[in-house]
């Protein structure tokens, strides 16, 4: 046995799950986000600039371009699910208290959900022109 198995149960040496039992994929999923966030910022910062100085007409109108608005949905929801993750780690690992932590947990996924349906119908707003 290795010196890092010394410290799992069997159950989790068999199943080769961490102590939160999820770690891995949360790890690959914050590192995913994170490259995804890359492009997408790119992207983003390319647009705000595009817009400054720009009237509101002219501004609504580049918003509304199909290409425009599907890469800001994109960039919203891998902001939002990147910042959903890092929040998540951050709560379990800094709050020890189980009613809290639970509390937090929740409290992390409907802000995050609010912000992300927000940003959202702001976006098909101005695509649609509703």
């Amino acid at each position: 046995m290795s010196g890092k198995d010394v410290y799992r149960t069997p159950l989790s040496r068999v199943r080769n799950l961490g102590s939160a039992h999820s770690g891995t994929m949360h790890f690959w999923r914050q590192r995913l986000t994170s490259v995804a966030l890359i492009p997408l910022s790119i992207a983003f910062v390319f647009i705000a600039i595009a817009m400054l100085g720009r009237n509101h007409a002219a501004a609504l109108q580049i918003l509304g371009s199909p290409l425009i608005a599907i890469t800001m949905l994109l960039f919203i929801g891998t902001t939002v699910y990147h910042m959903w993750l890092g929040m998540q780690v951050v709560i379990e690992d800094y709050v020890h208290d189980e009613l809290p932590k639970i509390l937090l947990l929740m409290g992390n996924t409907f802000f995050c959900i609010t912000v992300a349906l927000a940003c959202v119908y702001a976006i098909l707003q101005i695509s649609f022109g509703v």
